[in-house]
């Protein structure tokens, strides 16, 4: 069964990115609109497009019903969630199995599966891969109190359902315990209706290292390398690179094998990824978290190994097996991508909605840009700041980067705030040169870059 019609159940650039996959393919697309995005590039681009409901998300993007009654109602048989929204909910997906739709995606036991950090941590574990020092759940502050004796400080409490960096809450020392303890189970009530807590030892020199998975119908799985998203501010990726060049080599084998593991444990299909830390101090790694839908940081898997990430999805989706082993999947260069987003640096990061009065993108050789927005185009207060993702390919890491510095230099947006700016900051500093930081650089370092912008 191939596919003929997709429901594309998103907007912005991944919006667009899935429709190109659809033409390339020659699937009808089908998109999804609020009356904010109705004459947005997606709706322009796709064959049709369908508005399901006002700008707030909760009423449109995230409104089941009236995306299940668009696919239906269009005779779709196939809803792309691309990510965010409703790509990781579980409910959504078994209405569409229900209904007999396709969710090009894993199925529904997969995602509820690895939707819970608990769950997915405790497979984590029978498939015999390396989790962070921890507990099961913590259900209150006196049970926190004696698994903090246990593990030792730093530590972390993680909300089980979450995502996003909420409900995440670090503890230096007991007396950071009970307010710590307080603060993070109200977050994860109000962001995730679930305020069950978990607490992990805090590794102090981590990376964020990702790993690419695929698995069809037909039980086959294979990776597809490793990602570097370890320039981050509180939690958000900024900056990811492929591939982790900081990594022994003996570490990233066992990194990959390890994901490989997770994946078949679950008979997963299409793209996922699976999350670790690693330890830097240690040369120790740990299962994190398992994302169940495409990555917003896919292009540079695709840039350095030449495979379409959402095609493949497309593909597999239809019913087709998979076109590659193992043995086939080769890697060359390297490739960096920056998150272009509408907000204020100097505003600690407050969103830029407005309309942009110039938008002049770098061309140059080894540069793709995925983005929606174009001279003129409005952006809307309701959504996510992302404008676009910059992403840069060279031979090996050093050309890739100086590529980066020259794009982020001519990159010209006007009429509304970018972290244009804030993203040449990063990728001139000679610790990212060398490849010398962890998730807490940012942080650390953020301070030398807003009083020079006064």
């Amino acid at each position: 069964m191939s596919l003929q019609r997709v429901l594309v159940a998103n907007r912005g650039e991944i919006a667009v990115r899935v429709i190109k996959a659809c033409k390339a393919l020659g699937i009808e697309s089908v998109v999804t609109v609020s009356k904010a995005d109705s004459d947005s590039t997606a709706a322009r681009l796709a064959d049709r497009a369908v508005c399901i409901g006002p700008p707030r998300v909760g009423e449109s993007y995230l409104n089941q019903n009236a995306i299940l009654a668009a696919a239906l109602g269009t005779k779709a048989d196939a809803i792309h969630p691309g990510y965010g929204f409703l790509a990781e909910n579980p409910r959504f997906v078994r209405a569409c199995e229900k209904e007999g739709i396709t969710f090009v995606g894993p199925k529904s036991s997969s995602v509820e599966t690895m939707g819970n950090k608990l769950a997915a941590r405790e497979l984590a574990e029978k498939c015999g891969v390396p989790v962070v020092p921890g507990s099961p759940h913590v259900a209150s502050y006196e049970d926190a109190a004696k698994i903090a004796g246990e593990i030792g400080f730093p530590l972390l409490f993680k909300a089980a359902a979450g995502g996003g960096g909420r409900g995440i809450r670090i503890v230096n020392g007991p007396d950071e315990l009970k307010g710590a303890f307080q603060n993070a189970s109200r977050e994860a009530e109000a962001a995730f209706g679930d305020n069950t807590l978990y607490m992990e030892r805090y590794v102090t020199s981590a990376r964020h290292i990702e790993i690419q998975v695929f698995g069809d119908s037909f039980a086959n799985v294979i990776h597809l390398g490793e990602r570097d998203c370890s320039m981050q501010r509180r939690y958000q990726k900024i900056i990811e690179e492929a591939q982790a060049v900081m990594v022994p080599e003996s570490t990233r084998e066992k990194i990959r094998a390890s994901a490989v593991a997770l994946v078949k444990g679950i008979s997963y299909e299409n793209a996922g990824t699976v999350e670790f830390i690693y330890d830097e101090e240690r040369d120790e790694f740990y299962f994190l978290e398992m994302n169940t839908r495409i990555q917003v940081e896919h292009p540079v898997t695709e840039a350095v190994t030449g495979i379409d990430l959402v095609q493949l999805q497309l593909k597999v989706a239809g019913g087709e097996a998979m076109p590659y082993a193992q043995s086939d999947i080769a890697f060359s260069g390297h490739a960096i991508e920056c998150r272009i987003n509408a907000e204020s640096p100097q505003r600690s990061f407050h969103p830029s909605p407005g309309r942009i009065t110039a938008w002049r993108p770098p061309e140059m050789e080894g540069l793709r840009l995925d983005t929606h927005c174009y001279e003129g185009y409005l952006v809307p207060p309701f959504y996510d700041s992302l404008l676009g993702k910059m992403i840069v390919y060279g031979k090996d890491r050093s050309e890739a980067l100086q590529k980066t510095r020259t794009a982020l230099e001519h990159f010209e947006v006007k009429g509304i705030e970018t972290n244009i700016g804030f993203l040449s900051f990063l990728a001139n500093e000679p610790d990212f040169e060398s490849g010398r930081y962890n998730t807490r650089w940012v942080e650390q370092n953020i301070g030398r870059f807003l009083p020079q912008q006064g």
